[in-house]
């Protein structure tokens, strides 16, 4: 039976609403496993037991669709253990370490036995179980690795899958992996896909069409409060005023959801002082196990408010909770395929995780969820969060995948196939770090990778590293980059390694105890049916003498695993660093950091193209340039300067986008010099180059030629410029400037690629000149406004009854006629009615003003000249 929502607003009426009808159908979206003080026989789950074991004696799967709270998570595998087919261990995977001991305590707790009897765990920083366990719960991670050393599962009679609906990468893999195990070696295993939605039809279509098993949970009132909050205001401070809302208008604890640790902390500080019998607690991921145990553990004395992250969504039971407070903020990795990294992002959370929130206040009574937006933006959330196998990086997937045998792991059994341009990606990622070979088989290297529990990157640099000589430290930092909060929170990773190897506490010593397994295994590789790398002794293998000094260690461990991630600084004050990868990359000014020329990068947030460093080590130039000497370049540079139409030829060492040192070359290439040059005119124009006139008027002509009738002729730029390896190529051989290109080298490149007949047609279509009757030669200027243009005298043209042409005779020259002193009287493309009309007055005119020179009344009757009226007669000349 669902629960039942009482959905309010401060100004709305109350109404009763069915709460399935948030997200889902039928029941409550949130996936909360039970861990209440209800006895094991009454939990809603055991209504659908019988047929759940009905199913299992029938085939080898099944799915189990159960809402929060009515107990599958702790009841299912005890069930489970007088089965006869059951004679080994039940694997129950959890999604997180904190959900995992939870469960394996309460199961113990209901069987009367201690932890690591019957009923263990298994996760990377803690492990309680025994030769007694017959049922250990392991985190997602943990089982991919224990079916990766062993296939065949040796000694399992069955895996539960818990929480599959949230579809994390681990958990899609894993099944994945089982179910192939299952089809070639396992045919006796039984498989289990739990889930808190109706989604079991897509896992049981997946598990080949297996049965699905559903069940009721209970009924609680679940009223909802819809507080909004201003966009301007911070979420502390919103989050911190409705807890003391909250506190004064419910009963019992209170809950509240905030995207990560900094909110958490600085709620925290908002809330100190709430008052006699509250208490306030933390609860994530980097807390120590009795911390996180406190915010679970019912409390009769106190009234609790517990501010938590995503991890208290699912798989939890925090007893005494009646209210919760939601910021409806999420934070998640989102992967960055281009810069190559995974960044956290702060979202909307969605329709499903913030019914799966409100759900947790009305799991054990009726209870009232309080959410810090308007009602109305309920309808914009997005519906689901989306699988994690389409957003993440799959390198390690596709380094696990080709240690199964398979080369493409899109071929295994999945919900949602891995993207192809992921894998593609991650291919060539491993293929960097030499852990796949050309054919994609995983090398001796990959391999000495994948016996370590961790991303390959990681698994890399730990293996390298023992390779140089630290295998203690590279060890010490993959446990710091995974587990937040050990050290502190300083983002110099060498001061928090220091801090945490002095540190006290559980959790400090079970870091530590994690950093040794891992050491151990680089000396010792897992062999094939150890069930995991928790069972290794915690032996720490003596160290090879280290060619780098110490205090670069971790410096070089950070390198090895990000190398791209090796930055440089790019100013003064430390605030902005370039990194071998092209990556631009900020850091606050005012930290130690920032004082330093380099930094190996381990982690940033924010946009690619200027992503915060979060964490990094300093690392010295002396000790980059050895850890990375086989990569770095000597490059020859010739660069165009447009300024001076030069090239200046530089001598490069760089790492990649990194340059380490630069010079002038004096022996530089001049093939590359050239190459320059021409590079250089075609970004910056022809118009750089040293055209002489004849040169541009051949152009000019040859535009003109091919706008009337000459194919073929055009020497536009577009034109020239994408013919410029044929025809000026040549001319650039052994120059440094294109201003030492010869007088006339260029026109008579441009007839070279005009050639003879087409040159023949420009002549013919664009005369160069113009032959007066006077026996003068004028230039005709192709490139005047208006068209084609002659300018000279008027005594020049007389006898002239038509009107001179080009362009084959379609085309009138413009004569722009002048006085004998060279000014001008009269611009005209019709010479004959020139002569017929305004004629008579413009020689009128001149007469007064030039009375030496000829000024006929009929200038087409009279001889062309250029000379005075006197010079005429004494020659013998008509006037």
């Amino acid at each position: 039976m669902p629960q039942r929502v009482r959905d309010t607003t401060l100004a709305n009426p109350r109404l009763l609403l069915d709460l399935g009808n948030l997200a889902y159908p039928r029941q409550n979206r949130a996936t909360l496993s039970t861990f209440s003080t209800s006895p094991m026989t009454d939990l809603p789950i055991h209504a659908v037991l019988p047929d759940l074991l009905a199913a299992l004696h029938a085939g080898a799967n099944a799915v189990l669709v159960a809402p929060p709270g009515a107990g599958k998570t702790t009841a299912v595998a005890p069930a489970l253990l007088d089965e006869n087919w059951c004679t080994g261990e039940i694997l129950l995977l959890s999604p997180r370490r904190l959900a995992a001991r939870a469960a394996a305590e309460r199961m113990a707790a209901q069987a009367g036995e201690r932890v690591g009897e019957t009923f263990g765990y298994a996760t990377r920083m803690d492990t309680k179980r025994s030769a007694k366990t017959r049922v250990t719960v392991v985190t997602e991670g943990i089982f991919a690795n224990r079916i990766q050393a062993d296939p065949e599962l040796a000694g399992v009679s069955a895996v539960l899958f818990d929480e599959v609906h949230e579809r994390s990468l681990d958990s899609d893999f894993g099944l994945a992996l089982a179910l192939d195990a299952q089809g070639s070696l396992r045919p006796d295993l039984r498989l289990i896909a739990m889930s808190a939605t109706l989604d079991g039809a897509r896992f049981a279509a997946l598990m080949g069409d297996c049965p699905v098993i559903e069940s009721e949970g209970r009924s609680f009132l679940l009223e909802l409060r819809y507080l909004g909050r201003r966009a301007e205001a911070r979420i502390e401070e919103a989050v911190a005023a409705a807890v003391r809302i909250a506190l004064a208008e419910g009963e019992g604890g209170v809950l509240a959801f905030l995207p990560g640790v900094a909110e958490i902390e600085r709620t925290a500080e908002r809330l100190d002082g709430l008052g006699q019998g509250v208490v306030l607690h933390k609860l994530h991921g980097s807390l120590d196990p009795a911390a996180q145990r406190a915010a679970i553990a019912p409390d009769p004395a106190t009234r609790k408010v517990v501010l938590a992250t995503a991890i208290a969504e699912t798989s939890l039971t925090l007893d005494g909770i009646r209210i919760v407070v939601d910021s409806g903020l999420a934070r998640r990795p989102r992967y960055d395929r281009a810069a190559g990294m995974t960044r956290l992002v702060t979202e909307r959370a969605s329709q499903a995780a913030v019914t799966q929130r409100a759900g947790r206040a009305a799991r054990q009574a009726p209870g009232i969820a309080y959410r810090l937006w308007e009602e109305a933006a309920t309808a914009g959330l997005p519906r689901f969060d989306p699988p994690e196998i389409l957003e993440a990086d799959l390198s390690a997937l596709t380094l696990d995948c080709a240690l199964w045998g398979v080369a493409d792991p899109r071929v295994l059994h999945w919900t949602d196939p891995p993207p192809e341009a992921a894998i593609a990606e991650a291919r060539t990622r491993l293929a960097t770090l030499g852990a796949l070979d050309a054919q994609g088989r995983p090398t001796a290297h990959g391999r000495a990778i994948a016996t370590l529990p961790l991303p390959p990157r990681l698994g890399h640099m730990l293996v390298a590293a023992a390779d140089l000589g630290f295998a203690r430290t590279a060890a010490e930092v993959a446990v710091l980059l995974g587990e937040r909060g050990l050290g502190g929170a300083d983002p110099d990773l060498d001061t928090r390694l220091r801090r945490w190897r002095t540190e006290k506490g559980k959790r400090a010593e079970a870091g530590r105890g994690l950093a040794k397994r891992w050491t151990s295994l680089l000396r010792h590789p897992r062999e094939s049916g150890d069930p995991s790398p928790d069972r290794r002794t915690e032996s720490d293998p003596q160290e090879p003498g280290s060619r780098f000094r110490g205090d670069d260690e971790v410096g070089v461990t950070i390198a090895l695993a990000f190398p791209d991630r090796v930055a440089r600084r790019r100013d003064s004050s430390g605030e902005t660093w370039a990194s071998v990868g092209g990556r631009g990359f900020r850091l606050d000014p005012t930290l130690s950091l920032a004082r330093h020329d380099w930094l190996a990068v381990a982690e940033t947030q924010g946009m690619a193209a200027g992503a915060r460093i979060l964490s990094a080590a300093p690392i010295d130039a002396a000790t980059v340039e050895a850890l990375f000497g086989d990569r770095i370049e000597t490059r020859r540079t010739a660069a165009f300067d447009p300024a001076t139409g030069g090239v200046k030829a530089l001598r490069e060492r760089r790492l990649g986008a990194i340059r380490l040192a630069s010079g002038p070359d004096g022996d530089a290439d001049p093939d590359a010099i050239a190459a320059a040059l021409l590079g250089g005119i075609r970004t910056h124009g022809l118009d750089l180059l040293p055209w002489s006139d004849a040169a541009l008027a051949l152009r000019e002509r040859a535009h003109f030629a091919a706008d009337h009738g000459g194919a073929d002729l055009a020497l536009d730029d577009a034109s020239l410029l994408d013919r410029a390896d044929q025809w000026l190529g040549p001319l650039l051989t052994g120059k440094r400037r294109l201003d030492q290109i010869e007088p006339g080298a260029l026109t008579d490149a441009l007839r070279g690629i005009i050639g003879w007949e087409a040159m023949q047609a420009i002549d013919r279509l664009a005369p160069v000149r113009f032959d007066a009757p006077a026996g003068s030669i004028h230039a005709i200027d192709y490139g005047a406004e208006g068209g084609p243009r002659v300018e000279l005298r008027v005594q020049a043209l007389f006898g002239l009854a038509t009107h001179p042409t080009v362009g084959g005779g379609r085309v009138p020259l413009v004569l722009s006629l002048t006085s004998p002193a060279g000014r001008p009287i009269q611009t005209t493309r019709d010479l004959p009615g020139f002569w017929a009309g305004s004629w008579v007055a413009v020689a009128r005119e001149m007469r007064g003003r030039y009375p030496r020179h000829p000024w006929p009344d009929d200038p087409v009757s009279a001889s062309a000249t250029l000379r005075t009226k006197k010079a005429d007669a004494r020659d013998g000349k008509p006037r």
